[in-house]
């Protein structure tokens, strides 16, 4: 059987990695892949949004079946173009990947079928904006860019002027592109970040361990937003009452709010939730598996994800128990200096012969000259995950083997899984 996943980041190598365990005899590729993806899977050099040449592909090598992995190809709608050729393709629609690709259209959702969330408005007019602030009785104040922005598009105002500083960036400045013509401005929500992947198959919703993302770029949450510095999971020792309190308000209704809006979600959604003390509430949500929370969730998975794979696209996943290992796991992201501003790239990494535990790669790329070296190719570089019985270990594991790992200008936050 070929597969193909599209992508080329951390997320990506560890969906490959988890897939080369399967039981079946699965030949892999990768568009357009990483240096260190390229141990297991062949490697094509497609970008992940050429939604033509990607197909192109699928057809010429016989593809079986298409694992759509970025958010960026999912709101292109890779996953119909495929399935109109009649390839297999796992991954949510364009019509139901817009659930991440607006962020508007998710918070309209939430209100219409009750699902709980931070209160909010949006706008496309900077001085409708600002009315709206003044009459916010506090302060922070969350600005969120409409559209995809590589995980960055989300502002914390600290104070009104900070908010309206922040609108007029993205609706005046197209800090974001178009990714910022539209802006919502939400309540700022307080309790403990946590994140809940979950396979559908549309009528289904099977959750996966939670995990928790660290945004920040610095350590006690300081800096900018980031596409995410790492992952623990679990994130939260959940009691059963308030799992049961997330299906039946969050998971459920949402993937039925879908269904009843004709844009069924079959794949991996993603709940970004805060817990309150009004109870959990969506702060986001994803079409896909995370980055970097995927690198800490698939090396606890047991059930083989091909198996997962076909129950989600055969609507039979509430036949499958999946099985998951009583672990506990950490993944440390590596990234470039800069990060996640303007960073240099193209420094040969040391000490990936080292670890004893995973590095998945996210931004690598091979040296052109005989030696092919591994060099630095993004902002983010590596996800040192390490997996042991209990998350104090896995965390010590994990930071053990990031110093084993060095290249120029390399940053990391000390405290992933220390700080909540």
């Amino acid at each position: 059987m070929k597969v193909l996943v599209v992508g080329g980041g951390g997320r990506e190598h560890a969906i490959v990695w988890k897939l080369s365990q399967s039981k079946r005899n699965l030949t892999l590729f990768c568009a357009p892949g990483n240096a260190g993806i390229a141990s297991i899977a062949t490697c094509v050099p497609i970008r992940a949004t050429d939604l033509e040449g990607m197909l192109a592909f699928v057809k010429k090598e016989s593809i079986d079946l298409v694992f759509v992995a970025p958010d960026d190809p999912l709101a292109l709608g890779m996953v119909n173009i495929m399935q109109d050729a009649g390839v297999k393709a796992f991954g949510p629609s364009k019509e139901a990947a817009v659930i991440e690709a607006s962020k508007s259209f998710s918070k309209n959702l939430m209100e219409k079928y009750n699902i709980p969330t931070a209160k909010y408005q949006v706008f496309t007019n900077d001085n409708e904006a600002f009315r709206y602030i003044d009459q916010m009785l506090t302060a922070p104040i969350v600005i969120k860019a409409d559209g995809l922005a590589l995980g960055k598009g989300v502002i914390i105002a600290d104070t009104k002027d900070e908010a309206k500083i922040a609108v007029r960036q993205m609706l005046s400045d197209g800090a974001f592109g178009n990714a910022g013509k539209t802006v919502v401005i939400e309540k700022f929500l307080t309790g403990k970040e946590l994140t809940v992947l979950a396979f559908t198959d549309g009528k289904t919703v099977v959750p996966m361990m939670n995990s928790r993302d660290h945004k920040k770029a610095l350590d006690s949450d300081k800096g900018l937003n980031t596409g995410g510095m790492g992952a623990i999971c679990p994130g939260e020792n959940l009691s059963k009452e308030t799992t049961d309190l997330l299906l039946q308000t969050i998971f459920i209704p949402t993937i039925k709010a879908m269904e009843l809006e004709g844009r069924p979600f079959v794949g991996v959604i993603y709940f970004g939730l805060m817990l309150t003390s009004d109870g959990p509430k969506v702060i986001e949500y994803n079409a896909r598996f995370g980055d970097p929370e995927t690198q800490a969730i698939l090396p606890l998975l047991e059930t083989d994800l091909m198996d997962i794979i076909d129950a989600v696209l055969d609507g039979r996943l509430d036949e499958l128990d999946i099985v998951w290992k009583n672990a506990s796991s950490c993944c440390v992201v590596m990234a470039s200096g800069g990060y996640p501003g303007k960073c240099e790239t193209g420094f040969p990494i040391e000490g990936l012969d080292k670890p004893d535990c995973y590095v998945f790669h996210a931004g690598t790329v091979f040296s052109d000259d005989k030696e092919k070296k591994v060099l630095t190719n993004g902002g983010r570089v590596l996800g040192v995950t390490a997996v042991s019985e209990n998350l104090s270990d896995a965390i010590d594991i994990a930071y053990e083997n990031v110093k084993k790992i060095c290249f120029k200008n390399a940053h990391y936050r000390n405290d992933i899984g220390r700080t909540s």
